[in-house]
């Protein structure tokens, strides 16, 4: 066995010729006749046989194309369950977080009608539901902002979820 420097060698043409054919036939048995992914393959093994710095002779060449295809294919494999492994997720939480048609016509519905109740309310206890519930403000500030209790935010409040609730479950 001797080491041989494929790139610039006539033994790396050699070794294509007396071999390429027959690796493309086989490795479109074990891909069920899909002759264009076999002859892609086929190349992929030969190019990662040239940029290796060098090899040693083998007694047995196919053992060692053999070989180096089938690292490729379960490569390939690999590749393509965890490409298919994404696409799954992404399929399942697109339909996760779009809702229907109809639970979105729903929902606005449900909105319109909680925006009218709270329009209904007093001036006062609306400004405090928004500032809690929209903007996030805590209790204090709110109570703070307003010249008002804490108690009395608390109160304005819990009449207008009470108001809201009316529209939800009345």
């Amino acid at each position: 066995m001797q080491s041989v420097n494929y790139p610039s060698s006539d033994e790396f043409v050699r070794l294509y010729r007396e071999h390429h054919g027959w690796l493309v036939q086989m490795l479109r048995r074990r891909l069920s006749g899909n002759t264009e992914n076999a002859a892609d393959l086929a190349h992929d093994t030969f190019e990662r046989v040239m940029r290796a710095e060098s090899y040693t002779v083998f007694a047995e060449p196919r053992g060692f194309l053999t070989t180096i295809a089938k690292r490729l294919l379960i490569d390939q494999s690999r590749r393509r369950a965890l490409e298919q492994a994404y696409l799954d997720t992404l399929a399942s939480r697109s339909e996760a977080t779009e809702p229907s048609p109809e639970t979105q016509a729903l929902v606005l519905e449900a909105l319109n009608a909680v925006c009218q109740k709270v329009e209904q309310l007093p001036a006062r206890v609306r400004r405090v539901f928004v500032l809690a519930q929209v903007e996030g403000q805590p209790y204090l500030e709110i109570a703070q902002q307003l010249g008002i209790s804490v108690a009395a935010v608390q109160r304005d409040i819990v009449k207008a979820w009470q108001h809201c609730y009316a529209v939800l479950y009345a």
